[in-house]
């Protein structure tokens, strides 16, 4: 007798942290994994596949598309113009996505967001209407963010940023991929929308600090107006509405913390790790 094959799930965003996350987890599972790439493909584990196709060409995901029962979907760009076509080639073979949204994004919106997280909105809602079975991933700030500042760490010792008591729980990208393989593989979160924080509030001053630690050497926290920021931001490429949505969104943390919770632990069972081993696991990043 044939023994039923095991269920091909696609990741979107492979070569990113969360993406590439995601990946490895389910490859030491045991799931039949393919990974999408638009270019030359890295090196990834053996047996997963790597697949050609490009979210701004929804023409060019067929091949990568056949065969698969779900997706994980990561949208990389600032708009979700396109975003109803790729749904729609998902929705032809596969019958479940799980898109990583943000926690920006408030439970039936009835008021536009801002520049930040209005494509989240928008993808969300498309996903919800699809017709797929569906979960929307609502991460806190990515501790992979931090990574924009490795080379001035490495070349000055130093950061400069504003706001260095803003604390924010940010969370690792294996705990996002824990999750969204829960919701790839299981049915325990169909139809949620988790928000999923790392497991406390960790200013941006101790963030650069841990760092430190983790390559054992001193760094410091200089510490710039939110105008010097919003113009460096402009200056390295960012678009503006980008910009002036961030810069105040950050400001308001300082009297509006993102929440902390438990969720990535009663999802996985294992707790949330901390920013101290995200600083850990990263290293060699800032050296």
């Amino acid at each position: 007798m044939t023994q039923p094959t095991q269920p091909t799930i696609l990741v979107t965003g492979a070569t990113g942290k969360v993406g590439g996350a995601v990946v490895a987890q389910l490859h030491a599972a045991g799931v039949p994994v393919r990974a999408l790439v638009r270019g030359k493909a890295p090196d990834f584990p053996d047996g997963v596949q790597a697949v050609r196709g490009d979210l701004a060409d929804p023409a060019s995901l067929g091949t990568a598309l056949e065969g698969v029962d779900a997706v994980f979907l990561v949208w990389p760009f600032l708009s979700a113009e396109g975003a109803s076509d790729v749904i729609d080639a998902i929705g032809k073979h596969a019958r479940r996505v799980v898109y990583l949204s943000s926690a920006g994004v408030a439970d039936q919106a009835e008021e536009p967001g801002e520049a930040i997280t209005l494509f989240h909105t928008e993808l969300e809602r498309l996903v919800e209407a699809s017709g797929l079975e569906w979960t929307a991933l609502r991460p806190t700030g990515f501790a992979g963010n931090t990574l924009g500042w490795a080379e001035e760490v490495r070349t000055t010792g130093a950061v400069r940023a504003p706001l260095a008591r803003l604390a924010r729980p940010l969370i690792h990208e294996a705990d996002m991929a824990a999750v969204a393989v829960q919701a790839l593989t299981t049915d325990a979160l169909l139809g949620a929308r988790p928000l999923i924080t790392g497991p406390e509030l960790v200013t941006q001053e101790r963030q650069v600090a841990l760092i430190g630690e983790a390559i054992g050497r001193p760094l410091r926290f200089e510490e710039i107006t939110l105008d010097e920021a919003a113009e460096e931001m402009k200056a390295a490429g960012y678009p503006a509405e980008l910009v002036e949505a961030i810069v105040p969104a950050q400001a308001q943390m300082l009297a509006d913390p993102e929440p902390v919770n438990d969720e990535v632990e009663r999802i996985t069972g294992t707790p949330a790790r901390s920013f101290r081993e995200w600083a850990a696991d990263h290293a060699a990043d800032f050296r």
